[in-house]
């Protein structure tokens, strides 16, 4: 596995910016509501969204109305729950559909967790996760519960860092990516993704079929990604010096 280079500030020229949430532009944190949003990042994204002439979509496994919650972004293209919602810029939102078998899964897994001190049940509008990093020695239990779980409901089972989530089979992260591509201001620009997690690689994968390319934030790995950042302070310093 080779090291990954660094992205020069140049590669933001013509380019359509995709940036993940946690992990990428907060720190991550025990509980989905427990991360520190930094003061400078909202005004950072402004500058970034003007120096892209709106280019600029934030593309989040949480839910837009919860990532909206800890960053106002008005004006910027939102994707939530993995790329099953899309909010465009001018705040015209597409129609969900909720699955069948998910509000029983969703009881199943509340009643699940209520007997296991640490671990955090995440609801989302077409979606539910299980957060285990106050619980780490329960791994095993809750990948094994979730996946019986699955299965019995026809869902996507999508795992994380020490986060393990039942969705809707269908739209991923690069789904996203494409499907904003095609919005008039996106088109013919380089996509650029810059994520952290596992569930970022198909995003990654994407950015480069349109010609772009994906920057992993963290630890080297194997990735579809052509850059690496090592921490969301090197994300934020990139970022800074590209806007």
């Amino acid at each position: 596995m080779s090291e990954l280079p660094p992205p020069p500030s140049a590669l933001l020229e013509g380019a359509a910016l995709f940036l993940d949430f946690d992990g990428t532009l907060v720190e991550l944190a025990d509980t989905p509501d427990a991360i520190r949003v930094p003061a400078a990042l909202a005004p950072l994204l402004d500058r970034l969204r003007r120096r892209l002439d709106g280019r600029l979509a934030i593309v989040s496994g949480r839910a837009v109305a919860d990532l909206e919650r800890h960053l106002p972004c008005p004006g910027v293209a939102v994707a939530g729950s993995h790329g099953l919602e899309l909010r465009l810029a001018n705040g015209i939102s597409l129609p969900l559909s909720i699955p069948a078998g998910l509000d029983e899964a969703r009881a199943e897994i509340e009643h699940f967790a209520r007997g296991r001190p640490g671990l955090i049940v995440e609801g989302k509008p077409l979606g539910i996760a299980v957060h285990f990093r106050l619980a780490p020695q329960q791994e095993k239990q809750v990948l094994a519960f979730m996946a019986e779980l699955a299965q019995r409901h026809d869902l996507l089972l999508q795992c994380g860092k020490m986060v393990v989530e039942l969705r809707p089979r269908g739209a991923n992260k690069g789904d996203a990516l494409k499907a904003l591509m095609t919005e008039p201001r996106f088109m013919g620009a380089r996509p650029l993704f810059v994520g952290d997690d596992l569930t970022d690689e198909h995003a990654f994968a994407a950015a480069a079929e349109l010609g772009g390319a994906g920057i992993l934030v963290g630890p080297p790995r194997k990735t579809a990604a052509r850059y690496r950042l090592a921490s969301v302070s090197a994300v934020a310093a990139w970022l800074d010096a590209a806007a």
